[in-house]
């Protein structure tokens, strides 16, 4: 037997009691039923106990073994066997003795553990464990604590008045519940109430859970390659490398030094423009505070009513009136209609546009502010000086010059200006005194004047003359008789060559009877010539010629008698022509555009675009930086050669097409002339100083020429050294404003 009992060593709480003995211990016996009697009642042992309540019993096995030998007395004392029955009792008891614990050990696997615990953090006076408070009803104390002491229950002497009024006082009554474990009463903050309706409304009590998140196929539809070989991934695949370990510490310093700002979750709620929240008040509109209100709709009248009165129905003259008419142009957006009754009204077809139109106007009128601003009238006129701080300038008519019967189309004023020289259709050119309006002499020249040049070498006397295809070359012996026959020696003096050269022109010296008018030579072009203008020396003269291609322009030499083209390719008809008065360039006026060339290069240097239909004048500034043209759209254009290639300023004073432009040699002073008959004077200082713009200001309009043929003034030249200027009208007359 003893054989038989060693092999069951799964408990050794119960070995001690198997050894074989010759008889039972009494002691032991009356022993038993003290150990285990409080215990006896609950069903479970006291190890099972401290299983359950978390705590250690280390005298769990002796109770073990002192309820098995209680057993073992009890079966000895009721029965009067021998030693046969003492060895049967013993078997039996080792039987059951063996099959219990499997059946306690069996109970201990299946149940819960957690399903009682009683360890509760968050309260750590509860000592009662899993037993229950109802045992505690009679009794003033739950529980004990760690040193034995009783935990008393709190008081609660309040009656069902008190716990009403109570209820009526305190706010908070309606989230306050008791404890079942202390019996106090505890107050449910705001996410456990929320938790609590969650769950009393059938939601999930997380908030973060979505029910409704789009479900994910676990196996997808697509057609798949399947892989070549089934080998399963390395080891290194599943290995951070040394470079993405280099980049995580990187990005990890980064996000320490603050460097990387980590993502931050967004915000899901949506964010609105409140419209009418209040504005910054450092801004424009919120230093003004005024009050827009909303606009309101008119109040309707008998036209919108369902049964209107007779006059306000249209006929139908009157509606087939109304449709034809813009949507923009009715007085009525709709039609008077009648009907019986309201009911038979019919739905408003535009009642949802109009509606939401006029939430449009609602939200977006008031936000309109119109602000009024002051402003003088006065200070809108741009800063300007004064005409008197600009003086001197011509102001008034002094003289007016009369002879020629048709108009005067071209003067010209001696270098010493003392004389001048003016062109006509009538076949003649006048020589004036300036001072006393004296005809002094009258060249009969066979033809009209287009232009007429004075020398401006003060040592040469020579009037150059543009008379249909001819530039004839005057001595009017005027003035020193020193220079005149100086001018007449330097002619004379020329030696033509033995070989002469081809030329595009002829120079032709003048018969006797032609030198006692007082032409020298005559150089024949056999183009009509529109233009001629002196070189600052004296010594060149250009002429433009009324004809077609690259012979439109021709420079000649006096000193050489030699005549040039200096163009190879023609850019359009070519107005007006001038002289760089210090540098050796050309400027050639076409129809839409100026062109400036380097004579000694032989190359453009610039192209200016006026911006005009049609130039008719130009004039360079005495400096040789700016530039005016005049053209017959009635535009004066300025142009700063230092600036731009396009027009610094563009002056429209006058109303009709502009003849000619004139800069004065010495005053800040330029004029222009136009077919309505006036003379504008205007003044245009250039300053020395390149960041510091030409101050364009006009002073005066001149009047006094009548218009005639629909023409006016057809030319406007300034006095070499007094603030003076002539002008010639088709009236005939040549004027002087002093």
């Amino acid at each position: 037997m003893a054989d038989s009992l060693s092999v069951r060593p799964w408990k050794r709480r119960s070995e001690p009691a198997l050894e074989p003995e010759p008889e039972p211990k009494p002691p032991l016996l009356r022993a038993s039923p003290l150990s285990h009697g409080a215990g006896s009642d609950s069903g479970l042992s006291d190890s099972e106990e401290s299983m359950f309540s978390g705590l250690e019993d280390s005298g769990s096995d002796s109770s073990e073994d002192d309820e098995e030998d209680d057993k073992k007395g009890k079966d000895g004392a009721g029965s009067d066997e021998g030693p046969g029955g003492m060895e049967k009792t013993t078997e039996e008891q080792v039987q059951a003795d063996t099959d219990r614990p499997r059946m306690e050990m069996a109970n201990v696997q299946t149940a819960d553990e957690y399903a009682e615990d009683s360890s509760d953090e968050e309260d750590i006076r509860n000592t009662v464990g899993n037993v229950p408070l109802e045992w505690y009803e009679d009794f003033p104390h739950v529980g004990y604590d760690l040193d034995g002491r009783c935990i008393y229950k709190p008081l609660r002497t309040q009656d069902e008045l008190d716990q009403f009024l109570d209820k009526m006082d305190n706010p908070d009554y309606w989230r306050t519940v008791q404890d079942p474990m202390t019996g106090r009463d505890l107050r449910l903050t705001d996410e456990q109430v929320a938790l609590v309706r969650r769950l009393q409304s059938g939601q999930f009590g997380d908030t973060g859970f979505d029910p409704y998140e789009p479900a994910v196929d676990f196996f997808s539809g697509d057609v798949m390659i399947h892989p070549v070989t089934n080998r399963p991934a390395d080891k290194r695949s599943f290995i951070p490398s040394l470079v993405e370990k280099e980049k995580v510490s990187r990005m990890v310093h980064a996000i320490k030094m603050g460097w990387i700002q980590p993502r931050r979750p967004r915000d899901p709620t949506p964010s609105f423009y409140d419209l009418w929240a209040q504005e910054d008040p450092n801004a424009v509109l919120g230093r003004h505070k005024m009050h827009v209100p909303a606009p309101k709709l008119a109040l309707p009248g008998h036209a919108e009513s369902y049964n209107p009165p007779p006059e306000y129905l249209l006929g139908e003259e009157e509606r087939a009136a109304w449709e034809q008419q813009e949507p923009s142009e009715r007085k009525l957006s709709f039609l008077p209609r009648k009907f019986p009754s309201l009911r038979a009204v019919p739905a408003y077809g535009r009642f949802v546009q109009e509606r939401f139109e006029r939430c449009l106007d609602l939200y977006l009128c008031p936000r309109q502010r119109k602000m009024r601003v002051n402003v003088d009238p006065e200070d809108l006129i741009p800063k300007l000086p004064r005409p008197r701080d600009l003086q001197p300038f011509p102001t008034c008519q002094a003289l007016v010059y009369r002879g020629h019967s048709d108009l005067v189309r071209c003067l010209s004023v001696s270098p010493g200006g003392q004389w001048l020289a003016s062109g006509s259709d009538d076949g003649s050119l006048r020589l004036w005194e300036v001072a006393t309006a004296r005809c002094v002499r009258t060249v009969p020249v066979g033809g009209v004047v287009r232009s007429a040049a004075w020398n401006p070498n003060p040592t040469v006397c020579l009037v150059a003359v543009a008379v249909e295809d001819s530039v004839l070359l005057l001595n009017p012996a005027l003035g020193d008789r020193l220079v005149a026959g100086g001018t007449d020696q330097l002619l004379s003096a020329f030696i033509p060559p033995e070989e002469p050269t081809l030329q595009p022109t002829r120079w032709l010296e003048a018969s006797e009877e032609e030198r006692q008018v007082g032409l020298r030579l005559r150089i024949c072009h056999g183009k009509p010539v529109t233009q001629v203008t002196w070189h600052g020396r004296g010594d060149y003269l250009a002429v433009v010629l009324a004809t077609q291609g690259h012979a439109q322009v021709l420079i000649h030499q006096l000193s050489r008698r030699r005549s040039q083209s200096p163009f190879h390719r023609s850019h359009g008809q070519v107005q007006r022509v001038a002289f760089h008065p210090s540098r050796p360039f050309l400027l050639v006026a076409s129809q839409r555009s100026i062109r400036l060339y380097h004579l000694l290069r032989q190359e453009l240097t610039k192209k200016l675009m006026p911006n005009c239909k049609w130039v008719s004048s130009l004039a360079v500034h005495p400096a040789g930086d700016n530039i005016i043209c005049g053209s017959y759209d009635s535009k004066l254009v300025w142009f700063d050669l230092d600036l731009s290639t396009k027009p610094y300023r563009v002056l429209r004073h006058h109303k009709k097409a502009l003849r000619a432009v004139a800069f004065h040699p010495r005053y800040p002073l330029f004029a222009s002339g136009s077919d309505d008959g006036t003379v504008i004077i205007c003044h245009g200082m250039v300053y020395n100083d390149l960041l510091q713009n030409p101050l364009l200001v006009p002073v005066k309009v001149l009047k006094g020429h009548m218009m005639t043929r629909d023409l006016g003034v057809l030319d406007v030249i300034f006095h070499p050294t007094q603030p003076w200027v002539f002008s010639s009208g088709a009236d005939g007359t040549i004027r002087l404003f002093s």
